[in-house]
């Protein structure tokens, strides 16, 4: 064991020295978050308890399970601090953690106490393609093919299927299809490549059932880049016609016959989606000027209009904005011209509508769209997401956790730093403190940038009568930014508004 190496992904533990390397160049971390790193290795795969995690940590000793939260974290973002958006800590819900991304062991995979259940209908992941093109730069059309494949497959109602951020977290991975059958809880896998090479596209994919490993379809798509949009299609309707040959898959041929007609727009979109995550200053003006690029091509491309308004709303929520009325009336101009050509797309009609209801529209008439939705596409992880943020604006709290609960399991290993902060947020308006408080620790453990989950945390410990620890809240969020409160509040219900301002200021310590 003390000489033993354990490698996973792009990295290599040593246990004995108790060092990591990230390819050849050393990875500086916490004690901590070593040991954390260190047991959760010596188990190989298998999951590993909370409360064993502690007992390793802090032999002998009672510590808030806080503590652990901290390190766990820590760990995550050493370990993604390319921005990659690989998740090698897995949280298993109720279990404990455990260390993904060890090919080739026997002890990877993991427990049936720990998989995920099929859903009741049939369900498929996409896996990330690999570049076959010989061109680290066109990495983000491979991603991108990717993207509108899940978005053909998630046009089929009566098809489960998981959000590209899940699936995305095993780019550059040598995976066990079977473990990612039980890690997703999906049934089938899709795989495949893509090369683009001058005006030419080849995709090629094959299909897995992930109980047994068998190899169902596979086949290959070459055509013209103007044809891509086609081939997209034909892969997603040949699996359909493999998973259910009596059902028919009519019901996602597009509403439109393209998203745009100009090839360089739609490059230009796909590069700008490849730099909007993970959000960052820079890179959300870089993919709003992409965005815009796209636009002025095409005045009409109601997918690139969408994100720009996103983007524009990042600038504002985040105080990036340099003019922010400025910025207020464009994202809600781009945002109603999205609208106007959006026809039946799920992706546009969502963010146009999130866009619409942060400028403080008609939030009814927003969660319409939201609906309709939903209606077109089931699987739309992002859709139920940004509907339970609607949902708790407009004060329908279980309804906000109970969606978000939803974009979960459609989405098991995205960042959970949203979703928590949402449901934080409902239980908090429902006046249950204590499930508030640990949503939103639990928030600010996966991502300790975002101040809005320190702010309720604050105004929460305040009114249960725990104002030191209130008082650490808001210190922790002026380290973050100089707005302690918020000038934009999107919660519609004003005893929503006064129940999270009154805790605020008691912990600020200033008279209610």
């Amino acid at each position: 064991m003390d000489n033993e190496e354990i490698s996973f992904g792009r990295f290599r533990l040593h246990l004995g020295r108790r060092e990591l390397r990230r390819d050849e160049a050393l990875v500086q971390l916490h004690r901590r978050a070593l040991d954390v790193l260190c047991t959760l290795a010596g188990a190989k795969g298998q999951v590993v308890s909370r409360g064993e995690l502690m007992a390793e940590l802090w032999p002998g000793r009672i510590v808030e399970e806080g503590n652990l939260y901290v390190h766990v974290s820590g760990l995550r973002k050493a370990l993604d601090e390319h921005g990659e958006g690989h998740n090698y800590i897995i949280t298993v819900p109720g279990c404990g953690y455990r260390l993904a991304g060890l090919p080739g062991r026997t002890s990877e995979r993991l427990t049936e106490s720990s998989a995920l259940s099929l859903p009741d209908k049939p369900s498929i992941a996409v896996l990330p393609f690999a570049n076959l093109s010989g061109d680290p730069e066109q990495e983000y059309f491979a991603d991108g093919m990717v993207e509108e494949i899940i978005s053909a497959l998630s046009r089929i109602s009566w098809l489960f299927v998981i959000a590209r951020n899940s699936t995305l977290t095993y780019k550059g991975q040598a995976v066990d299809v079977k473990q990612v059958g039980r890690e997703l809880g999906v049934r089938y896998v899709l795989e495949g490549s893509v090369r683009k090479g001058g005006n030419r596209v080849r995709i090629a994919g094959q299909l897995i059932d992930a109980e047994t490993g068998t190899h169902l379809w596979a086949d290959r798509f070459d055509g013209l880049i103007e044809d891509v949009f086609e081939l997209q299609d034909k892969i997603a309707v040949s699996v359909a016609g493999v998973i259910e040959p009596a059902l028919q898959a009519a019901e996602m041929r597009r509403s439109a016959a393209r998203p745009t007609t100009d090839l360089t727009a739609y490059d230009l979109y796909l590069r700008a989606l490849a730099v909007f995550f993970p959000v960052t200053k820079e890179g959300m003006f870089e993919a709003l000027g992409l965005f815009e690029q796209a636009i002025a091509i095409d005045r009409r491309y109601g997918t690139a209009l969408s994100w720009a308004a996103i983007c524009r709303l990042r600038l504002a929520e985040d105080g990036w904005a340099e003019e922010p009325e400025t910025n207020r009336r464009k994202a809600v101009d781009l945002a109603r011209q999205a609208l106007q050509v959006a026809q039946n797309d799920p992706g546009i009609l969502v963010n146009a509508a999130f866009a619409l209801a942060y400028f403080r529209e008609d939030i009814g008439a927003m969660i319409g769209l939201v609906d309709r939705a939903l209606a077109l596409n089931p699987s739309f992880a992002r859709g139920w997401h940004l509907s339970g943020v609607l949902r708790l604006w407009a004060g329908q709290h279980d309804l906000a956790i109970e969606h978000v609960e939803t974009s979960l399991r459609l989405s098991p290993r995205v960042r959970v730093s949203g979703p928590l902060y949402v449901m934080g947020a409902a239980y908090f308006f429902k006046r249950q403190f204590d499930e508030a408080a640990a949503k939103l620790l639990l928030s600010i453990q996966d991502d300790p940038g975002l101040p809005i989950p320190y702010r309720l945390l604050a105004s929460c410990y305040a009114l249960m009568g725990h104002l030191d620890d209130a008082r650490a809240a808001v210190a922790q969020l002026r380290a973050i930014t100089p707005e302690v409160v918020p000038s934009h509040l999107p919660w519609r219900n004003p005893k929503d508004r006064e129940l999270f301002l009154s805790g605020l200021r008691l912990a600020m310590g200033e008279a209610t």
